[in-house]
């Protein structure tokens, strides 16, 4: 089942912070908690193929257990994405706004950074890369601070529960791959 695709935030809403692109050539800015993870998900084209698909056209993030709200069916740089989590009124929302966009031979992959209303302030890419040996490589890297009261009273839990959403998004793509 797919959510309606609806315009999240308004066209124009303006990113809330500086550094707008750095996870596409690093390096990731001073000021933030960084967060790298990579996992090998597969081999082959086909597995590349499959993952790459998965990560562009928001299935990734739905198969791992988050609604997305987007206007187009796949990422393209400038679109605007809801993201969120939860039920009822502990449904997180998060509005986003995809930064870049890679669809290259060996790299596929994206990243969005955060609109007013997020519960963060940063950014975040989702990469899916196809190594000369065959092997197929998903790296999450972001950068991000607290920009709500409740992200910043939960302290040093956010950063446990971003690295395990981002292990949880490599784990569905190894399953997306096989």
């Amino acid at each position: 089942m797919t959510e309606p695709r609806t315009e999240p935030a308004p066209a124009d809403a303006p990113f809330t912070y500086r550094e707008v692109g750095a996870t596409r050539l690093g390096p990731l800015p001073r000021g933030y908690r960084h967060l790298f993870h990579t996992a090998r998900i597969g081999r082959g084209r086909p597995a590349f193929e499959a993952a790459g698909t998965a990560v562009t056209t928001w299935a990734m993030h739905r198969r791992a257990g988050t609604r997305i709200r987007a206007r187009s069916p796949r990422a393209v740089a400038g679109g605007a994405v809801e993201v969120s989590l939860g039920a009822g009124p502990l449904r997180v929302r998060a509005p986003c706004r995809v930064v870049w966009t890679a669809y290259e031979k060996d790299r596929t992959g994206f990243a969005y950074g955060t609109l007013p209303g997020h519960p963060e302030r940063g950014e975040e890419s989702f990469v899916v890369d196809l190594h000369e040996d065959g092997t197929v490589w998903f790296t999450v890297m972001a950068f991000s601070r607290p920009a709500r009261w409740y992200t910043r009273l939960a302290g040093p839990l956010v950063p446990v529960l971003q690295r395990a959403y981002a292990v949880r998004l490599g784990r569905t793509l190894e399953r997306v791959a096989a």
